[in-house]
């Protein structure tokens, strides 16, 4: 086959969007010739330097940017989002270009992983997949109390942003357009539904390369270390770290417990005076950002991940965490209520902050004292990484279903 690819973001070695970008072209290459649509200005000088040390022959690469304006996406947010658009509309014409000389016989849309933004490519004469894309996912209206007044004004200019984009005909269009429609979560399924989409899947858009699969599967199970827990990402109001710090004050731990929380970012003054509040600040250890090595390391170091996300449509951190063996505690919200399943974690009903802060801390008393689920939990984290979040094993899945796709059309 001929695949045509849009990537907005794509850069081999990361665990973003970039990644999913690189990963998705890198796979089906492994089976068709592939070409992808993507910018200059952030992966071009990794991807060649990659493709140098390992060559693809099946993948080609299309880099263009706005002729005015080229630059435009460093301007801030907004900016990045108008040129964003803006990039989508001159992907068609690239691409229509491409196809008169080419003839892809599928086009598929991969980043960004967001459905309230149209991808032109739909207006091809060919196939056309839309995901997987996410953003539909909300926070319980019960939890923003807790939020500062910057995170209050966050969250409704974003709700604001998606029902802009629901409301644009051009995004209607793409759904509409689209033979099929991934979706990260079933929040976002179900807008695409109501935009109108006749055929929508779930499919998460993270995953993990196969040597890295490999190397977190030689971390031991979580049986001897200290009796710790881990939380990773930016200090950002919707992490909702601040949940995970009342949970774990509240949960019946001894007090060499300790509570691991890794990252930075405008939230971090707040949970540093809500450690001290909640009495836990001897307990509880703030690290900054680090190598992903080294991060991986301190993982290794835990015995369970607490990730109390309110919307994501990732959560690539708890694929890392089940790779590693390490059982994952999240709120039954988005992309980690996705990937983590009762066998492999704890997944806490979101109804209100009381009711989840309840819920976390259980599963941390749970954890704490019951080595065996710990080893249980992790050995089947690792096999459902493996099997369904493996880079490998979702390359031939794409392909798969490409092949589905056009079988369908021939009919």
């Amino acid at each position: 086959m001929k695949i045509l690819l849009s990537a907005y973001a794509c850069e081999p070695g990361r665990g973003t969007e970039l990644g999913v970008g690189w990963n998705t072209a890198r796979e089906v290459a492994r089976y068709h010739e592939v070409w992808v649509l993507t910018r200059p200005d952030d992966g071009r000088e990794a991807i060649e330097a990659e493709l140098e040390r390992n060559p693809v022959p099946n993948l080609h690469f299309v880099y263009f940017t706005l002729p005015i304006w080229g630059a435009g996406w460093k301007w801030g947010q907004g900016a990045f989002q108008i040129h964003y658009y803006l990039w989508q509309i001159q992907a068609y014409f690239v691409a229509l270009k491409l196809h008169r000389e080419i003839g892809f016989d599928l086009a598929h849309h991969v980043t960004f992983v967001k459905y309230s933004t149209p991808s032109f490519l739909s207006l091809l004469p060919i196939p056309f997949i839309f995901g997987p894309v996410g953003g539909g996912e909300s926070t319980p209206k019960a939890f923003e109390q807790n939020f500062s007044g910057r995170g209050k004004i966050y969250e409704f200019l974003r709700g604001c942003a998606r029902w802009v984009g629901e409301h644009d005909p051009f995004t209607r269009m793409t759904v509409r357009r689209s033979i099929l429609n991934w979706a990260t979560t079933p929040e976002t399924s179900e807008r695409l539904t109501k935009l109108g989409a006749k055929k929508v899947e779930v499919l998460s858009q993270v995953g993990l390369l196969p040597e890295e699969v490999t190397y977190l599967a030689s971390f031991p199970l979580p049986d001897s270390v200290p009796l710790r827990f881990i939380s990773i990402g930016r200090f950002l109001h919707w992490k909702g770290f601040h949940l995970g710090l009342r949970a774990f004050a509240q949960a019946n731990l001894p007090k060499e417990a300790e509570y691991w929380l890794i990252g930075n970012g405008p939230e971090q003054d707040r949970l540093l005076q809500m450690a001290s509040d909640l009495g836990i600040a001897d307990q509880v250890k703030f690290l900054a950002e680090m190598p992903r090595d080294e991060l991986l390391q301190k993982l290794a170091s835990c015995i369970a991940l607490v990730h109390p996300s309110l919307h994501e449509s990732g959560g690539f951190v708890c694929l890392e965490a089940m790779a590693a063996g390490r059982p994952v505690i999240c709120l039954d919200l988005g992309g980690p209520s996705v990937q983590v399943t009762d066998q492999t974690g704890f997944k806490i009903p979101a109804l209100d902050p009381e009711q989840a802060v309840t819920g976390l801390a259980q599963a941390i008393n749970r954890l704490a004292t019951d080595l065996t689920l710990r080893s249980q939990m992790g050995l089947a984290g690792r096999q459902r990484v493996n099997q369904l979040f493996n880079w490998e094993t979702k390359g031939k899945f794409l392909v798969d279903v490409y092949a589905k796709v056009l079988s369908q059309k021939e009919e």
